[in-house]
């Protein structure tokens, strides 16, 4: 089992980047909340004075949090007195900026502790491929925008940024294992915290029923960037050949092939799973406005908050912002000069624990 430091995931973005990013991703969080708000309706709860515990799982600095749960704790307040604790859990890596997760729960108009007196935050900074939480103490669990990251690179991607795009067969292999057996460990740790009935809601990158991906002219905008920064001395082939993001996106097959043959795992089975379309919010302004460069560079701050900072991980310390910099203002003029829309595949999954039985 990997450990938590070797998790991959982007560094702490600054609130520019992050603003964007949590627009953009809000495009798939509708339906998965609509599924968590179900979740919450009907998932069996303590009796107080044990809190009903709601976990978050790859909590980043919140944003995509607080809807959802702020939504759910609605509905699970139809079934409790005012006074009965909720507890919220937000898990991340070690080196997430947890110090903004804070700021956020604290600060933000969309935070429940701002709504309800008896919710509660808590935050653990381990990776979410082991068990974190106590076993079978978790009543309600969300993970968004976060389970397509890898525990760890398994190989260099040689003729591409990303494996989904790679024409190399072993390569592609060698990420579709590491994929499943993340997605093994993330399901199975969250078998032993989950308690008994209780669900976990799921969205996530995808690949949809064509085989694709998605985020092309994104890709295309940044290969094309790191090229021109070679051509200009910026980096070296070697350097830019070593820049790849450790992201998979999973099949639908792939998200239940844990729960084969039987259909369940870890007293765990799958009551729903969907991949859909999420929509690219930048581009349906984009034909309202017809503004191409805020079109490039709102998707270009997406990208400064979400991957840049994994590509900018390979060089010296020193180096980093500069090349930020220099990579957002070329990919946000690339997408300026043509503005296309962005496919967007998503899965929402939702799993549950088996009850316990009564005799």
């Amino acid at each position: 089992m990997p450990e938590s430091s070797a998790v991959v995931r982007p560094e702490p973005m600054h609130s520019a980047s992050y603003t964007a990013a949590s627009r953009l991703q809000a495009a798939g969080l509708r339906r998965a909340t609509t599924l968590f708000e179900e979740a919450a309706a009907e998932v069996p709860l303590p009796q107080s004075p044990r809190p009903i515990v709601v976990a978050d799982y790859g909590a980043a600095t919140g944003h995509n949090s607080l809807v959802p749960i702020g939504a759910a704790i609605a509905v699970l307040r139809k079934r409790t007195r005012p006074e009965h604790s909720i507890l919220v859990t937000h898990t991340d890596v070690p080196d997430n900026d947890f110090s903004e997760l804070f700021r956020t729960l604290g600060e933000d108009p969309d935070t429940y502790l701002k709504k309800d007196r008896a919710c509660f935050a808590s935050a653990v900074g381990r990776s979410y491929y082991g068990q974190i939480i106590p076993s079978n103490s978790v009543n309600l669990a969300w993970s968004a925008w976060s389970t397509h990251w890898l525990s760890r690179t398994p190989t260099p991607v040689p003729d591409h940024l990303l494996v989904a795009h790679s024409r190399d067969g072993e390569v592609r292999a060698a990420y579709e294992r590491q994929a499943a057996r993340d997605w093994h460990e993330f399901v199975a740790f969250r078998g032993r915290e989950l308690s008994p009935g209780g669900r976990l809601v799921v969205m996530t990158m995808a690949i949809d029923s064509d085989g694709d991906f998605g985020y092309r002219p994104l890709l295309d905008a940044i290969a094309g960037t790191l090229a021109e920064l070679v051509g200009r001395g910026v980096l070296t082939d070697d350097e830019s050949s070593a820049m790849s993001i450790p992201i998979a996106g999973r099949r639908a097959p792939d998200f239940l092939a844990p729960f084969a043959p039987s259909g369940t795992f870890e007293k765990l089975s799958v009551r729903h799973l969907e991949v859909f379309g999420g929509e690219d919010r930048f581009w349906a302004r984009y034909r309202v406005d017809g503004k191409a460069d805020r079109f490039g560079a709102t998707w270009s701050e997406f990208l400064r908050g979400t991957v840049f900072p994994t590509l900018a991980a390979t060089l010296p310390a020193e180096r980093r912002a500069d090349f930020v910099d220099q990579l957002c203002t070329g990919v946000a003029q690339r997408l300026a000069a043509a503005p296309a829309e962005v496919r967007i595949p998503l899965a929402a999954v939702v799993i549950e624990k088996q009850r316990r039985l009564h005799h």
